[in-house]
């Protein structure tokens, strides 16, 4: 990497200006097997714990990414608490929506779209809790992923599959190449913002074009109208938030530690840009995922429903009960 050179740094981002003597430059053999391990798991959902076990046992301590919060403030096997545990949200959501797919068989693209968010949420969370390079991969990756997924759904939004192989061929080589670039060339997390704002102008544009395309009732359409809108609130929310806690983290922290466990967590910023991103990046797939069946004249039989009244998906309509 040749960004830390010691095996000893200052942590600048816990209560007491220390001295932590785990952070370690990632290896060559550890970056050839993180890679290794990551295109062997893509297209094999079981082999997901075996490579989040790898990150975080063999992983290195030195992620690239510098946040001040209090690290082990609260539990001496979670680095940052609260940032960690508000991704239950976004993991929720989309354990949510493969479940709801999946019971209503409609289709492994839309299964997938969840289970891409589902790798952002434990991934973040997996980095969060141990600020190691390697689950800074796990949370950045999976990031394009999902779009990639996004766009291949929107693409290939008919029952009929248009291109064949071609595409996802094309999108796992365009992944990969990114994937490896990253990881071994350039790690700088601009670079991991444009390929990831690339694939996001791709989905976007394919699915203005598909709702562009649709002929649907008032109902449908405002229900559509107001999920992307609600969508867009929820990302571009967070990232002003996000960017509100980049600028004042050192008047946060001071404020923090005058409102103590648990009143600090209200101002733990980045965390809730992890729930208003979850639900902003939820409310875009339920868009993408109403959008599919309105595209096949199905939907009037679903709506948006909210399990334990926050909790959104994508539920049949007046469902029929067996005593």
């Amino acid at each position: 990497m040749g960004m830390i050179k010691d095996d000893t740094v200052r942590n600048a981002t816990s209560y007491y200006w220390g001295e932590r003597r785990d952070f370690r430059v990632i290896s060559h053999g550890q970056s050839t097997l993180f890679a290794a391990l990551l295109l062997w798991q893509l297209p094999d959902p079981c082999a997901l714990p075996v490579f989040v076990l790898w990150c975080l046992v063999f992983g290195t301590r030195a992620t690239l990414l510098i946040y001040l919060f209090e690290n082990y403030a609260i539990s001496n096997y979670i680095a940052e608490f609260w940032n960690t545990l508000t991704n239950v949200a976004m993991i929720t959501l989309a354990v949510l929506g493969i479940y709801s797919s999946i019971r209503h068989r409609h289709g492994k693209r839309v299964t997938a779209m969840y289970v891409g968010l589902l790798l952002v949420g434990v991934g973040s969370a997996c980095f969060h809790a141990t600020l190691k390079y390697t689950t800074q991969l796990l949370d950045e990756l999976p990031m394009l992923y999902l779009c990639a997924l996004c766009f291949y759904s929107l693409v290939e939004i008919d029952v009929d599959i248009k291109f064949g192989k071609r595409l996802p061929i094309a999108l796992a080589l365009f992944q990969t190449g990114i994937t490896l670039i990253y990881v071994f060339w350039m790690q700088n997390p601009a670079f991991h913002q444009v390929a990831f704002g690339v694939t996001a102008v791709g989905a976007i544009v394919f699915g203005t074009k598909r709702f562009s395309e649709l002929n649907i009732g008032s109902e449908t359409r405002r229900t559509l109208s107001r999920l992307h809108l609600m969508g867009h609130l929820g990302m571009w929310g967070g990232f002003l938030v996000w960017n509100v806690d980049n600028i004042f983290c050192h008047q946060l922290r001071t404020y923090r530690s005058y409102l103590g466990m648990p009143l600090d967590g209200l101002l733990q910023l980045h965390g809730w840009w992890h729930i208003m991103t979850a639900y902003g990046s939820v409310y875009l797939l339920l868009w993408a995922h109403l959008l599919k069946l309105a595209r096949l004249g199905h939907d009037t039989m679903f709506s948006i429903q909210y399990f334990m009244g926050i909790f959104p998906h994508v539920a049949l309509n007046n469902p029929k009960k067996v005593d």
